[in-house]
């Protein structure tokens, strides 16, 4: 494990929430940092380089443009999503990735750090998950070295599953039956493990590592909630048909309920990074409060 610093550390989709966040922890590293952005002129964008991060514009279906972008890097980070989720958006995914792993190739990264999904490799059957997988597979067959990282279920998705207010009392409402508990991974802490795997100031045992900082059963988290906003709590279990027709989701939530799903081992993860947040800790450090409050 190297303690020098990578020269320049380039970063693929630095205007979003995985991106950002290492963009955030290589900054506070004092590390160079270079961000792959489409559109220069965004604000966004300019946000970045108001920091000090130098700007490498990209055009996703031209090769060179990618491999431009890349060259002279000593680390590379980079994550996918669906632009959506239809089959083919899930499918588009997937060559985001290989497009971006080749261009890692031509421009020969020493490094390339990839942020997948928890439980990728473990045939979940749940479409986003697979179109990671078949990234992760492509990356590993492409000779690179490569760290592969999976975050579990983001504590910032209860931004959208936030709990409401009823008669005084917290009620968190999931499709999720009580006596499961879920793992959750602050945003935060994946830019902090992302940076340290791509400064070489940590490693990943046998080049992947699940990542978690907490593991909470429904009535768990509703509490948490309560706690924080300082109200009695609780929790209401949902059916999987409130999910609609929306197959991915669904297959999510039914792989979280049926099988054993997420498997971070949350101590391995503190020893990269010993300040991982909780779920408490999430909710006090990012200002978390009841929406409408």
């Amino acid at each position: 494990m190297s303690t020098q610093s990578p020269g320049t550390i380039a970063v693929f989709g630095g205007t979003g929430q995985q991106g950002g966040s290492v963009i955030d922890a290589l900054l506070t590293r004092g590390a160079h940092v270079r961000a792959l952005v489409r559109d220069p002129e965004s604000d966004r964008t300019q946000a970045l380089a108001d920091r000090g991060v130098e700007l490498a514009r990209i055009r996703i279906g031209d090769a060179t443009s990618l491999s431009t972008a890349l060259k002279g890097a000593d680390a590379f980070f980079f994550m996918t999503t669906p632009a959506g989720h239809s089959l083919a958006d899930i499918e588009g995914e997937t060559q985001l990735g290989t497009v971006l792993v080749d261009a890692a190739v031509t421009a020969a990264v020493p490094h390339v750090v990839f942020s997948s999904v928890g439980g990728a490799e473990r045939d979940s059957g749940i479409p986003h998950f697979e179109s990671k997988r078949r990234v992760e597979e492509y990356l590993q067959q492409s000779g690179l070295r490569t760290t592969t990282v999976r975050p579990v279920a983001f504590m910032e998705n209860f931004s959208f599953l936030a709990p409401s207010v009823e008669q005084g009392q917290i009620v968190l409402r999931i499709p999720l039956p009580d006596d499961i508990p879920l793992q959750l991974v602050a945003v935060h802490d994946i830019g902090r493990i992302g940076a340290a795997l791509l400064l070489g100031t940590a490693e990943a045992p046998g080049g992947t590592i699940e990542i978690a900082g907490d593991e909470l059963t429904g009535s768990q988290i509703a509490a948490a909630f309560g706690e924080h906003a300082g109200l009695p709590a609780r929790y209401e279990a949902l059916p999987l048909h409130v999910l609609d027709d929306n197959p991915d989701t669904r297959a999510m939530f039914r792989w979280f309920a049926e099988t054993p799903a997420y498997q971070a081992d949350i101590d391995a993860v503190k020893a990269i990074e010993p300040s991982a947040w909780d779920l408490p800790t999430w909710l006090r450090s990012t200002g978390w409060t009841l929406p409408g409050w």
